[in-house]
């Protein structure tokens, strides 16, 4: 009985030291990318396009081409300017970000990681905006420019989102937007094959979530996968039985198109078919366990982070021995 005990406190002294040890050097490394200290600015188109007159329109759409399409005579935009509804989304973007600081600060850590992890990486001329909510451009990001629409993100019970599904609004705040960029740019670097099964699915965005990992690691695993903190909490409490119901029901290799509406594209809840689980679950699951995969894939190998990216399902699959939490 001593004997079990003393191990048992030897086995906890270990784990204590390993987590330590794993802080210490993520502390490190934090500091390490600090020093990129990447500046940047934001260009408040919003704030222009709500103070353009017939005088300063030239200018404006000179300086932002891509903004006004040629399609549409100067009348058109002063006239979309004027919009009652329109002023009133100036009004709200401008309570909501008015100050700017926070999010431009987590814009700059998000950009010294990128650069950190792709040297390679230049910094865009980031852009805000107003969409007339587009909620599904979001973000928009190419090599040289980011373009934000600030009308998404007011909170997601804010009244211009009151026709939009609860869940689709459920990440509609302020808080969420460097989550969005960091997903765009998963996008541009993780190679992105054919999907035929499930289990390809749940790896790429496994991989996606991952490179949040690096990339906004200040942010929350919630925030990462846009759960609220109760929903990442059933996930965790039910990793087993979900890996469970995948393997026993063959569905990991199975090419059946029904299967990403079920566990992989944003929904109310994931579709096991089965009332207790269903009425309880966050939607996109199968997106969540690829990421303990591709984590568990990482522990386990010693291959970097870039080469992760592009590291087919099969290898990730065969080379990582993947056990849920119980």
């Amino acid at each position: 009985m001593v004997f079990k005990f003393k191990a048992k406190i030897k086995i906890i002294a270990l784990l204590f030291l390993t987590v330590l040890y794993s802080c210490k050097k993520e502390n490190k490394l934090e500091t390490e990318i600090g020093k990129i200290n990447l500046d940047i600015e934001i260009e408040r188109f919003d704030h222009f396009f709500a103070n353009v007159n017939a005088e300063k329109l030239p200018k404006l759409k000179q300086a932002y081409p891509f903004m006004f399409s040629e399609k549409f005579k100067d009348s058109f935009w002063l006239a979309k300017k004027n919009d009652t509804l329109q002023q009133q989304l100036f009004k709200e973007v401008d309570k909501a970000f008015g100050d700017f600081t926070d999010t431009k600060i987590e814009i700059e850590s998000l950009f010294n990681h990128l650069k950190f992890y792709f040297p390679e990486f230049y910094t865009p001329r980031i852009i805000a905006i107003t969409n007339d909510v587009d909620y599904r451009n979001k973000v928009v990001v190419t090599d040289t420019i980011v373009v934000l629409s600030l009308d998404t993100y007011l909170g997601s019970e804010h009244e211009f989102y009151s026709g939009i599904q609860k869940f689709i609004r459920a990440n509609f705040n302020k808080e969420q937007l460097v989550v969005d960029m960091a997903e765009k740019y998963a996008q541009k670097y993780i190679y992105h094959p054919q999907h035929r099964t499930l289990l390809d699915e749940m790896i790429y965005f496994g991989k996606i979530l991952y490179f949040k990992d690096k990339i906004v690691p200040f942010k929350t695993e919630a925030q990462r996968i846009g759960y609220s903190q109760n929903q990442l909490n059933w996930a965790i409490e039910n990793e087993s039985y979900i890996w469970q119901y995948f393997v026993e029901r063959e569905l990991l290799f199975s090419t059946s198109s029904k299967l990403p509406g079920r566990f992989i594209v944003d929904a109310p809840f994931s579709k096991f078919y089965l009332e207790d689980i269903d009425s309880s679950s966050p939607g996109k699951i199968g997106q969540y366990i690829g990421w303990q995969i591709v984590r568990a894939y990482m522990n386990q190998n010693s291959v970097s982070f870039k080469e992760m990216l592009i590291t087919s399902t099969e290898d990730i699959y065969n080379n990582t021995k993947f056990k849920p939490r119980k």
